[in-house]
């Protein structure tokens, strides 16, 4: 036997990958026996009973497509589903957006949030003078990764105050005011990912002052729009402010949050530019960033999100089952904020209800958190980031325990 391989494999000395800190809080949840268990970490919907849950529009949706003789199950083009990719940038950008209008835009469909962010960064590593990405601390987890892999240098700017709990909206300006002339900014829509902490629209409107007086270039990743505050436009407003300067901009889209098609893998890639010129040579070296890495995009979740926003009635339901969504978590963080308060327990809890979106940043640190599962068999993230969307009427006594305990116990 070869004596460098020990165990006849070629690839014996690779090292055992550690589980990923977010899916890793699942895995942990799944081998618990308690019937208390709650899992607090992954940023998927449930209903009231607990349950995953597809929309009825959804439902509607599908059917039309099953039964419908003529679908056939041929290859889509390499950016994707056409009447998709035309619908999605009207969501984001707004029916009437000049943009649009003036053919300003290049929509590529991908593998939802992740895979459109990843489009997008291969492009900028190709074809941007700039190669570094500001990325906001904290933020999603794969951000970094995504960034890194495709070829940019990841650079942070502050966002969050431990303190306040708030945006650090001081530390913010100065960060961006230092970057360097046409770096890229990293944005969140809407409903930032882990603190639940955004901009008002009046710092939004200062921070595209002050990023395209640098020439900074956005990038906006927009994972909850409608589901943050149960209205498509005001989720959108952020990204709308930036395009309607005239300016460009990148955005990433996901379906998975506010349609609930989390294993269907929606998403698109848009990129706002000065001409159309502009935007059809852009799309042209997108096709070349797509082919080699999955050739083109799956068909299904695409055709059930181009069927509903293209149709008035399921469009309405839509926006009425989301706007439920996002209510049923509104209910929850009052519920959690109104518990809290009544158990008395020590410490400012009002960032429950300020925050917006499916996680709050709880404030609890690791050993508090750790606790909280050996305890009470609470699941959630390290940085004390729990999902509202996983919480019920039911469940949030529990919790509310578990936090009360937790800090009196572990100051």
């Amino acid at each position: 036997m070869n004596s460098q391989h020990p165990d006849g494999s070629v690839f014996s000395n690779v090292v055992r990958a550690p589980e990923d800190p977010i899916l890793g809080v699942t895995v942990a949840y799944n081998k618990d026996t308690s019937p208390n268990k709650l899992n607090l970490g992954v940023g998927a919907y449930r209903t009231e009973e607990g349950k995953p849950l597809v929309l009825n529009v959804v439902r509607r949706a599908e059917q039309l497509l099953v039964n419908d003789p003529s679908r056939v199950k041929e290859y889509l083009p390499i950016v994707g589903l056409a009447e998709f990719n035309k619908l999605s940038a009207k969501l984001i950008f707004g029916a009437d957006s000049p943009a649009i209008q003036e053919n300003r835009v290049a929509t590529v469909q991908g593998l939802s949030g992740t895979g459109s962010l990843r489009i997008g960064a291969e492009f900028l590593a190709r074809h941007y003078y700039e190669r570094t990405i500001y990325i906001p601390v904290p933020t999603w987890g794969n951000h970094p990764k995504i960034f890194t892999i495709a070829g940019l240098s990841v650079k942070t700017y502050r966002y969050y105050d431990p303190e306040t709990r708030g945006l650090d909206f001081k530390g913010l300006l100065e960060d961006l005011g230092a970057a360097p002339s046409g770096a890229v900014v990293l944005l969140h829509a809407c409903a930032h990912n882990p603190t639940g902490v955004d901009p008002t629209l009046s710092q939004w409107e200062q921070i595209r002052q002050l990023m395209r007086s640098k020439g900074l270039l956005p990038f906006f990743d927009s994972a909850y729009q409608g589901f943050a505050s149960g209205s498509l436009d005001a989720d959108a407003q952020s990204v709308r402010m930036f395009v309607a300067d005239g300016g460009e901009c990148l955005a990433a889209q996901s379906y998975a949050k506010n349609m609930g098609l989390y294993g269907e893998r929606v998403g698109a890639l848009s990129i706002v530019l000065k001409t159309a010129d502009v935007a059809s040579k852009v799309e042209s070296q997108l096709k070349l960033v797509i082919r080699p890495m999955y050739s083109n995009p799956p068909i299904h979740g695409a055709s059930i999100v181009a069927t509903i926003l293209k149709d008035s009635d399921m469009y309405k339901e839509w926006t009425e089952e989301l706007k439920a969504m996002a209510d049923r978590i509104i209910r929850m963080r009052q519920l959690l904020f109104d518990t809290l308060l009544e158990r008395g327990t020590p410490g400012d809890w009002s960032h429950i209800i300020k925050q917006i979106g499916m996680f709050t940043f709880t404030g609890l640190n690791t050993e508090q958190v750790t606790f909280m599962t050996k305890e009470y068999h609470i699941y959630m993230t390290s940085d004390g980031r729990i999902s509202m969307a996983g919480l019920s009427s039911r469940t949030v006594p529990h919790l509310a325990d578990a936090i009360h305990a937790a800090v009196t116990r572990i100051p």
